[in-house]
């Protein structure tokens, strides 16, 4: 007779056991989660602090990230947290990356992916891929649309192919108060919604004149009518009508 048979996941098993005592002895499975909400929602805060979790109980992880506010090969927080991280270029293979550590002797339980939005689509399939073939767990944050209300090419493969798919419960808020759901870009002060679907900013404060690119979060309402947080203080100074369409 056979000592083992494969059990409900395909994993080989000793037989005799109950199904509880095997999926006691059966190794954890690896997860693809995706992390998401917009700019402001402490994305690059919840990946310092999950790859502090596990580092803490003793894994080793591989933190990534690509177009950083703070430059390259950093991941940082907008509440001063940094560290490290190895730059995604878009020729970067994770597959071969995780392969070839591995085959040096490395030793890689998880993978930290920042600015998961920016990742090609192959990047993606290659995440998920060192998820079921390495079983390594993969914890990606990144934005689900651009400044245009536009899915990112690689949150929505995200979307496809995550196990979980997490929206982070800090709610960041729109200059209305109401939560913020999209990503606005402002060029000299001023909301566009054409352009270079990548370029680097951060979220515009109230703080010395406004940058040359910079974002803010919006309600749809409020992205939908380009009106800003300056614009808006502008329209209450002004005597002229608020320009909203009947």
């Amino acid at each position: 007779m056979d000592a083992e048979r494969l059990d409900r996941h395909g994993v080989a098993e000793p037989l005799g056991l109950t199904w509880g005592a095997r999926d006691r002895i059966r190794p954890a499975m690896a997860e693809l989660h995706f992390f998401t909400g917009t700019m402001d929602s402490g994305k690059s805060t919840l990946a310092l602090q999950t790859n502090h979790n596990h580092a803490a109980r003793g894994r080793g992880g591989r933190i990534f990230t690509t177009h950083d506010r703070a430059g390259e090969a950093i991941l940082s927080s907008r509440l001063g947290l940094t560290h490290d991280a190895i730059e995604v270029a878009p020729d970067f293979d994770f597959w071969r990356y995780v392969v070839d550590s591995l085959t040096a002797g490395a030793r890689i339980d998880y993978l930290v992916c920042d600015e998961a939005q920016f990742y090609t689509t192959d990047q993606i399939d290659q995440l998920a891929k060192v998820v079921d073939e390495l079983q390594i767990d993969v914890f990606a944050f990144g934005i689900l649309s651009d400044f245009r209300t536009r899915l990112f090419p690689g949150s929505a493969r995200l979307v496809e192919l995550a196990d979980r798919m997490n929206v982070l419960q800090v709610e960041a808020l729109c200059w209305c108060g109401k939560r913020a759901t999209h990503n606005a870009r402002t060029e000299d002060g001023v909301m566009v919604v054409e352009g270079e679907v990548i370029v680097v900013g951060d979220v515009d404060t109230d703080d010395g004149p406004p940058a040359e690119v910079a974002y803010e979060v919006l309600c749809r309402q409020h992205h939908r009518r380009r009106l800003t947080a300056a614009r808006a203080r502008s329209v209450a100074l002004s005597p002229e009508p608020l320009p909203f369409g009947s």
